[in-house]
């Protein structure tokens, strides 16, 4: 939820920061992937504003459906993009490394939600 957060706000509300910083810390994933594209950086923002509202639903339901579907949908976003960089691979060694390891955990909590045992009703 917390990546949600970081990446959606950050590419909804400060796109161009977004493609020429992200992920931050002096790395710079984007903007070595091609042209600047406004239209598809807020949308990226979105999405990933949208899984944070339903992982949000998830925590807070009291039933176990909001964090299956929060945890499909994850899942199938995750692994797609996950496959795409893994054909795509472009940086350093140490970005290659971070783009592998990071979309690979956030493809992995997915799969985790929608198999993990559902949590008994809150009473």
């Amino acid at each position: 939820m917390a990546v949600g957060l970081y990446v959606g706000i950050w590419a909804e509300f400060l796109p161009h920061a977004f493609y020429t910083s992200f992920p931050g810390f002096g790395r710079h994933w984007i903007s070595d992937s091609g042209a600047w594209d406004e239209h598809l950086i807020r949308d990226v923002g979105s999405l990933y504003l949208a899984l944070t509202a339903i992982s949000v639903a998830g925590i807070i339901a009291r039933t176990a459906t909001p964090g299956v579907m929060a945890g499909l949908a994850w899942t199938v976003f995750g692994v797609l993009h996950f496959g795409y960089h893994l054909t795509h691979l472009t940086g350093s060694a140490t970005d290659i490394a971070g783009i592998i390891i990071s979309l690979g955990i956030s493809a992995i909590l997915g799969v985790i939600l929608v198999i993990a045992p559902p949590r008994p009703p809150r009473g």
